[in-house]
């Protein structure tokens, strides 16, 4: 009798394995098919927010155009001739000051390693002579940091000359330039910090840069 209903419990438990697995089976299957979806899904919307995200400025007609106009002047001065020009002056004088104060410093820095070297060796005929040697040495090194600070202010003067020259020169060529265009207000625009968004119908950089180079 013990027999026959142990032999019945184990049939009973088996039976409530093979639900529990195919139970399981289930689940793991409808898990698979929400997680194919949720992936479907999400791929569908990247792409398609992509693709919305690229939009581009509708055309201004004449009609609805403000007279306004904005000018891009990091594009205008990397597409100007003059202030690349100006630019390459300013970097090779930059160049030539800083050979120059190298060389000078680097003939200094010799001159003050054989001053070291012949007072460790005691090679000067007296005190007097090393002081002297010495001073020399300092009124030298002096007279190369004065070098260096006038280097640096003539070069901060030639920049600000430039800077200004190019802007008298860009204003004008504006000015001229509306003389037939009429804008009430044309801004100008360095790096998006005065413009936060601008349409592309309003934008004159390219006329400007091509009445700049003719010049």
């Amino acid at each position: 009798m013990e027999n026959e209903v142990k032999m019945t419990e184990s049939q009973e438990s088996c039976k409530c394995d093979s639900k529990c697995k195919s139970s399981c089976k289930c689940l793991s299957y409808i898990l698979m098919c929400v997680l194919a979806v949720a992936v479907i899904v999400l791929y569908v919307l990247f792409f398609t927010q992509g693709k919305n995200n690229e939009t581009t400025d509708a055309p201004v007609s004449v009609e609805e155009q403000l007279p306004i106009a904005y000018v891009n002047m990091d594009s205008l001065l990397v597409k100007y001739e003059l202030y690349n020009k100006m630019q390459e002056e300013l970097m090779s004088q930059q160049e030539r000051s800083r050979a120059t104060l190298n060389q000078k410093a680097k003939s200094l820095q010799s001159e003050m390693q054989d001053f070291q070297n012949k007072l460790e060796n005691r090679a000067f005929l007296s005190e007097e002579r090393a002081r002297s040697e010495q001073e020399r040495l300092l009124r030298k090194q002096q007279e190369l940091e004065q070098l260096q600070e006038r280097y640096s202010q003539e070069l901060m003067a030639k920049q600000a000359h430039m800077t200004d020259s190019l802007f008298t020169i860009i204003q004008g060529t504006v000015k001229e330039y509306n003389t037939t265009k009429n804008y009430h207000f044309i801004f100008s625009n360095t790096g998006n910090a005065n413009i936060l968004y601008g349409n592309s119908g309003y934008d004159i950089t390219n006329d400007i840069v091509e009445m700049l180079n003719k010049k």
